[in-house]
């Protein structure tokens, strides 16, 4: 039998199965949405609430809580924005292809966002911190901590809805990446330095490689799937446009299905741990009394964690004996900002990492350190992170096998006394993202499912751009890496469209393009500049 080609069809004919979008949800519908985020908004607070009760600390001023109910307004609208911004691409296939009703579908989508952000790990979350100047994160609580979220935040949002208004399906985690890098350079500027000082350009390069990689990944591999669908299965309506409202065969129909879940999921997994990480910068800057360690480890754990840090400090002060001269915390801050290495950087690591054992053998737990020490003993224990970090990447030190171990066990132990994400902060972040699915995603699936190839979307092509979104989004959620739903599914979409010989629209590309490369330096300018302003202003 000879290889089934797709018919030419024009996407403009009614005829051809364009889905009804114009329908609006029914008022059961807006009563739920209103209902869950109201359910969302009360948790939240009465969870905040408790946190800080649990602390016993007298409140004597409301200025931290009016800064921080401003921010995590920021904050949730920013995932909100994501929401309706980028998991249009996870449900345009299924719409396409009239395997679900469209609204159904974003319903769908937005629930399977939902358990993607509750279930996820944190490793993008606090990957995405790492790009933050390291100084900054140490004062997050001060004026140009606050300046540094509300610009990045402010930056990225407005980025979205530009993109979003004009139907580009551009990258939020795009966006949000170069908000940050923007207010890193704004920040060594004024203080002097060199631009490019102000952020972990290490870290930058890797991120920066997985956001390029995973668009080609998304066209090749959805590219290489239509041809081996079509070599292998014969059936020629899978690779025909949808014939009026039916729907596909009941075995590509669950695929669809299953793929449109599977890419909600880890879209929610992987985008929604953003606005987590940035949450938790938010709240240990206002409330570091009750976020800046992690009160829920055991005592017998705290134990352990000075035993960890008393052997550290003795595997390195016995690796370099020198002396140390003035305070360790200035060393270990010069160095993660330069990554320049001076004859005190062990000598420093080994005083802090003894100081911080001390601190926390001597409250017994975390729980029992004092409102007023907590943020300084998070810092402590953040520097000394960062510092080893970047050491065991730069290969720092020289240490043998057994005090590289102790040293690796230590940041170990700090990383879970500080990188951890209350459950309420998964909760608000998840109901932000899973609703914002469904409000405003009309305009990107239209440009996904219609101005991208000259012909209507396939059920073929649609089950392999989802099958490689979902697979590639969720090999990189298990390696801490924030990818981009919109650009992988995107492409994938484009790489179906050249694999079944539809063709693409080249103006639609032009723009994808074009949002692809402004993207990054449009975010650093507005991120850099509204920084500027906000530092004048606080």
């Amino acid at each position: 039998m000879a290889t089934p080609t797709l018919a030419p069809s024009s996407i403009d004919s009614p005829a051809q199965g364009r889905p009804q979008l114009g329908r609006k949800p029914g008022r059961g519908t807006l009563v739920l949405f209103f209902l869950v985020l109201a359910l969302g908004l009360a948790y939240s607070a009465w969870s905040l609430v408790s946190d800080v009760d649990d602390m016993g600390t007298t409140v004597t001023t409301w200025t931290p809580f009016l800064l921080l109910g401003v921010a995590l307004l920021i904050a949730l609208g920013f995932e909100f924005v994501n929401g309706f911004h980028d998991t249009a691409n996870a449900v345009a296939t299924v719409i396409y292809t009239n395997s679900l009703p469209a609204h159904f579908a974003v319903v769908w989508s937005g629930c399977f966002n939902f358990l993607g952000v509750l279930l996820s790990s944190g490793a993008v979350a606090f990957g995405i911190i790492a790009l933050l100047p390291v100084e900054l994160i140490l004062q997050v609580g001060s004026s140009a901590g606050f300046a540094m979220i509300f610009a990045l935040l402010i930056a990225a949002i407005l980025w979205n809805l530009g993109t979003w208004w004009l139907g580009l399906p551009a990258s939020s985690s795009h966006t949000l990446i170069g908000s940050i890098i923007g207010v890193g350079v704004a920040n060594a500027l004024m203080h002097g330095r060199d631009g490019t000082s102000g952020v972990d350009w290490g870290q930058a390069l890797k991120i920066g490689y997985s956001l390029l990689l995973s668009p080609l990944i998304g066209f090749f591999f959805a590219a290489m799937l239509v041809v081996v669908l079509r070599m292998l299965v014969k059936n020629r309506a899978l690779y025909k446009a949808p014939e009026g409202d039916a729907p596909p065969p009941w075995w590509i129909r669950s695929l669809l299905i299953l793929t449109c879940t599977g890419v909600s999921f880890a879209h929610g997994s992987n985008d929604g741990q953003k606005g987590m990480g940035l949450i938790m910068l938010i709240l240990v800057g206002t409330l570091p009394m009750a976020y800046a360690l992690n009160r829920t480890m055991p005592a017998d754990q705290a134990l352990h964690f000075s035993v960890v840090a008393e052997a550290t400090q003795q595997a390195l002060a016995k690796a370099d004996p020198t002396p140390v001269a003035g305070d360790p915390r200035q060393t270990l801050s010069e160095y993660v900002r330069t990554k320049q290495a001076s004859a005190q950087l062990v000598p420093s690591l080994a005083a802090l990492a003894g100081m911080i054992g001390t601190d926390v053998k001597g409250y017994g737990s975390l729980a029992q350190i004092p409102a007023a020490a907590m943020a300084n003993v998070r810092n402590d224990m953040y520097l000394t992170s960062e510092a080893i970090r970047l050491m065991s990447k730069d290969k720092v030190g020289g240490f043998d096998a057994d005090t590289q171990s102790k040293v690796d066990l230590f940041k170990q132990q700090i990383d879970s006394a500080t990188r951890f994400i209350p459950l309420w902060v998964k909760v608000a972040v998840a109901i932000a993202l899973g609703l914002g699915t469904m409000v405003g995603w009309k305009r990107i699936v239209v440009t996904v499912g219609e101005k991208i190839g000259k012909t209507h979307l396939s059920y073929a092509q649609g089950a392999s751009a989802e099958v490689v979104a979902m697979i590639t989004i969720g090999a990189a959620d298990m390696y801490g890496l924030p990818v981009s739903t919109t650009h992988v599914l995107s492409s994938g979409v484009a790489g179906t469209m050249v694999a079944n010989g539809s063709g693409l629209q080249m103006r639609t590309i032009r723009n994808l393009l074009m949002a692809w490369v402004l993207t990054l330096p449009a975010a650093i300018l507005l991120s850099g500049g509204l920084y500027w302003v906000f530092t004048q202003i606080f």
